[in-house]
């Protein structure tokens, strides 16, 4: 039987030995309360009888503000149904609060919700309230739990910006870095791991900002360049290094130098040609070697460098050729 099977089969015992709420003793005293849809809805949805019965009683213990056990557990019996309910959750946590429950226990029933919801907004909202409350202490759990989503879903948007939270508010650095050079060498193309590597580098408080890590963080993003030129992730990531600035990537010969590296294998690669004509259009006066790598790729001999470089764009990159058209126009004029 596989897993997906044995889930079902446990689902529908589950639901055969429910007892309906208004049978149980502890909530002989609470007045259920309907769902308003009006005299007349127009397309009234169908509703399980678990589910109308579950929100109807709590609908009850929500506007009589009650702060209890039972309602506790029938948040949980609630978000078992609908777990994008944020209402649900929103009281379940004025309830936590009222209660002194454990918030550890707490951070067990949120893993056991997110198996099988890991883009859920409410879910991930809730977990850092928890963790929040509970603090540093749990900084590796929660690190730890973001990496066991990475595993099935490698660009969850929610659980990099929890763990992103999670650095900066309960800390966890030491071995961040290291991280994400484990999830580029298992991926190259993993664009979630090297933003995630740009968070670490500026961030972080045990590095010391670009400043310092620049120099080797360009050697590294330049080995992956190397790796795979058309990944178009690295050169994004070395223009970061310099946050965009154009001429201070011209001031580094290991800019054009790659560059022309990938040229003279790959001469149709689109990330180091928009590099080159960026060095261009910034007064960069180009070596021999990478004149002749871009003479070589047009037999225009009535164009500037530059514009040869958005002649060749407009072909290797036909998708954004009318973009290339009008860059030829904005390419200044040689001194």
């Amino acid at each position: 039987m596989n897993q997906k099977v044995e889930v079902e089969v446990e689902e529908e015992e589950e639901e055969r030995s429910r007892i309906p709420i208004s049978k149980r003793p502890e909530w002989a005293d609470v007045r259920p309360l309907p769902q308003d849809d009006g005299p007349n809805p127009v397309v009234p949805i169908a509703y399980s009888d678990e589910f109308s019965e579950t929100m109807d009683f709590f609908r009850a213990v929500y506007l009589a503000d009650e702060r209890s056990a039972r309602a506790l557990e029938l948040t949980q019996e609630a978000i078992f149904l609908n777990s994008g309910n944020y209402t649900v959750w929103q009281f379940r946590r004025l309830i936590l609060e009222a209660l002194s429950v454990d918030l550890r226990e707490e951070l067990q029933f949120i893993d056991q919700i997110a198996k099988n919801n890991t883009k859920n907004y409410q879910i991930w909202h809730h977990r850092r309230w928890v963790a929040e409350k509970l603090g540093s202490n749990v900084a590796s759990n929660e690190l730890q739990f973001t990496r066991e989503i990475f595993s099935q879903d490698a660009k969850n948007y929610h659980a990099w910006s929890h763990r992103q939270w999670v650095l900066q508010t309960l800390g966890g650095w030491d071995d961040e870095l290291a991280y994400c050079d484990e999830l580029l060498q298992n991926d190259i193309f993993n664009n979630s791991a090297w933003n995630q590597r740009y968070f670490v580098v500026t961030k972080s408080p045990q590095l010391g900002g670009l400043e310092v890590t620049r120099d080797s963080e360009v050697a590294y993003a330049i080995k992956a360049i190397l790796t795979k030129p058309e990944n178009e992730s690295p050169w994004r990531y070395l223009r970061g290094l310099y946050k965009n600035d154009v001429n201070s990537i011209a001031n580094d010969p290991r800019v054009a130098s790659v560059c022309l590296d990938v040229l003279m294998n790959e001469k149709e690669c689109a990330h180091a040609l928009n590099m080159v004509l960026d060095l261009l259009c910034n007064h960069y006066q180009p070596s021999i070697e990478l004149k002749n790598a871009i003479d070589a790729l047009s037999d225009n001999s009535d164009l500037e460098l530059a514009e040869k470089v958005c002649s060749v764009l407009q072909l290797v990159d036909p998708m954004r050729a009318n973009y290339w058209e009008w860059r030829k126009t904005t390419v200044p004029a040689r001194d």
